[in-house]
């Protein structure tokens, strides 16, 4: 997911080499409230459903199926693009805005065009024609792993034969997880990021974590919470760094050994959710500390606070809608399960940052990257940036 828009950023990233020891969490610290942005928006879910007018209107086909872009891939369509559609239509839904169970719907159905006929294991490929035709190449477990945990998502706002169908789906998604071959005993474990196996990324694994617990309490199926105790241990054995209480990166590559110590806000926010999933799922109230530890974390290094918003990463300090603004939604899990408003005020402040930022106020769209003041906007409209802002201007609404 990351490096399939991040060819650029690779090639220039700052790779730091860093030893660090790996331990548990320390103890959730008080949270500082940050101050309010100026100008918060009078409604989030008027914002949220005009992002979706601009994507309908620019990005929607007739196939139900959204161009990755504007500009440079507007005969492509991305798994992970697409399913975040779906995750922000989801959002709409639970917010008490029935009528964009279609499009989710029809998205859903248009993804199967996605899925690998020809291997038992199945699998998404990751990126197919507007039309779904040309569905090839490698799978990434990120997407997959995503992919489940949107259709769990749209099972929680369904009915009948289309609430078994997502919770189908979302099983397949988990099942060519454990059988895709992409986990091993490279660096003790974990999931590489995709077929080619170039890497092993805390996101992907993280994602993973949290379909499985998910699948687990759906199924009880001990297969999907032995899988998700390994992938945790992993995590923290290995991506845990305890200097900063945040997770890095990733390992590069089948036994290179090169480990990058950048930390993400979007890799963070990802374990923050995944904490709190096991904290309710295992019953196990040291995960949620734990998930409070990590959002204290990405408060004191991944938080601008001239601005009030999330960097990118620790290498890269501008501000991006989807892999910032999954800060948000974490945020939004925080509050959710200990009722400290404090959370919601940073999830708050951060959308009303990328509404500064990176919003065309008259095309009601979001640019790919932007400097926290608004300037040095990148040309680009990536699908699933209106996706996230959708969807996480979506889940603020109910607060």
């Amino acid at each position: 997911m990351k490096t399939k828009l991040l060819i650029s950023y690779i090639a220039t990233a700052i790779v730091l080499m860093t030893a660090c020891s790996k331990s548990d969490p320390t103890p959730a610290a008080p949270v500082v409230p940050p101050p309010t942005n100026p100008d918060t928006p009078v409604s989030y879910l008027q914002l949220a459903k005009e992002t979706h007018d601009f994507i309908t209107g620019n990005l929607m086909t007739s196939s139900f199926s959204y161009r990755a872009n504007t500009t440079t891939h507007v005969t492509n369509c991305y798994e992970w693009y697409n399913v975040s559609q779906i995750y922000a239509d989801a959002a709409m839904v639970a917010a008490g805005e029935s009528s964009y169970l279609p499009y989710m719907n029809n998205t859903f159905r248009f993804m199967e065009n996605m899925w690998d006929k020809a291997d038992a294991r199945g699998g998404y490929f990751a990126s197919v024609n507007l039309d779904g035709t040309g569905a090839a190449g490698d799978k990434y477990v990120d997407d997959n792993a995503l992919s489940g945990m949107v259709f769990l998502a749209a099972y929680d706002v369904t009915s009948g034969t289309d609430k078994q169908a997502y919770l189908n789906k979302a099983k397949a998604c988990g099942d060519w997880l454990i059988n895709s071959g992409l986990w091993d005993n490279v660096y003790g474990g974990g999931f590489y990021w995709n077929t080619a196996k170039p890497e092993k990324p805390t996101q992907s694994n993280g994602l993973a974590l949290q379909l499985f617990l998910r699948l687990y309490k759906i199924t009880g199926q001990a297969v999907y919470r032995e899988w998700a105790q390994s992938v945790d241990s992993w995590l923290t054995t290995k991506m845990y760094d305890s200097n900063s209480g945040l997770f890095i990166w990733k390992y590069d590559g089948s036994g290179a050994g090169v480990r990058h110590s950048e930390k993400f806000t979007y890799d963070n926010a990802i374990m923050v959710e995944a904490y709190i999933l096991y904290s309710q799922i295992l019953n196990d109230a040291s995960y949620l500390t734990k998930a409070q530890a990590l959002g204290n974390a990405m408060n004191i290094t991944l938080w601008n606070a001239t601005y009030k918003g999330y960097i990118f990463n620790t290498s890269d300090s501008r501000i991006n809608p989807a892999w910032c603004g999954w800060g948000s939604q974490a945020m939004v899990r925080l509050y959710e399960a200990d009722k400290n408003s404090t959370w919601l005020t940073y999830a708050k402040n951060n959308i009303d940052r990328l509404n500064i930022a990176n919003r065309n106020a008259t095309a009601h769209a979001y640019y790919y990257f932007a400097a926290f003041d608004g300037t040095s906007r990148s040309p680009e409209i990536e699908g699933v940036d209106q996706a996230w802002m959708q969807r996480i201007q979506a889940l603020v609404s109910k607060y």
